[in-house]
C-alpha cells in the first residue's frame, strides 16, 4: 500500500475488520502488515508444533538383550526395534554379557547382533559396525 500516516493506517484496518501488525520498528519508515491476528497466531502455532515434531527425530531407543535369549522375547524385542524405526527413531541394539559368558561376546553375541539386523533389513540399516565396549555389544540402527 506504500507510505502511510499512523492515523490512515489504522483506519483502514478498522475498514477492512483486520489488525495493524508492526513488522519492523528499525526502518524509517516503520514497517507494518494488515492481518487477521487471531489467524496469524494460529498458523505460528500450527509452524512451532510442525518444527517440535521435526526435532524428535534424535531419540534414540535401546533395546537391551542377552546372547541366551529366548525365542519369544527376541521376537519382542524385534517388534519394538521395527515400532521403533518405523517411527522415525534411531535404535540402540546393546547384548551384554554376565560373569563368564564375556567368553561368547566373539561368536554368540555377534551372530546374535547379526540375526538382529537381518530380522530388521526392511525398516533400518546399521550406522556403524558392531563395537566391543567392556561386557557388551552395541550397534546403532538407523531408519530407512
Amino acid at each position: 500500500m506504500g507510505v502511510l500516516a499512523l492515523d490512515e493506517a489504522k483506519r483502514i484496518a478498522q475498514e477492512k475488520d483486520l489488525d495493524l501488525l508492526l513488522v519492523s520498528k528499525d526502518v524509517d519508515p516503520p514497517i507494518c502488515k494488515l492481518i487477521n491476528y487471531g489467524q496469524f497466531m494460529y498458523q505460528q502455532k500450527k509452524k512451532s508444533k510442525q518444527n517440535k515434531a521435526k526435532k524428535s527425530s534424535n531419540v534414540i531407543k535401546e533395546i537391551k538383550l542377552s546372547h541366551k535369549i529366548s525365542i519369544h522375547d527376541y521376537n519382542v524385542r524385534v517388534n519394538h526395534a521395527k515400532k521403533f524405526l518405523s517411527k522415525k527413531n534411531k535404535v540402540k541394539l546393546t547384548i551384554f554379557f554376565k560373569g563368564r559368558e564375556i567368553t561368547y561376546r566373539d561368536n554368540l553375541g555377534v551372530q546374535t547382533a547379526e540375526r538382529f539386523l537381518e530380522d530388521i533389513q526392511d525398516y533400518g540399516t546399521k550406522d556403524n559396525d558392531i563395537v566391543k565396549s567392556g561386557r557388551n555389544l552395541t550397534v546403532l540402527i538407523n531408519p530407512k
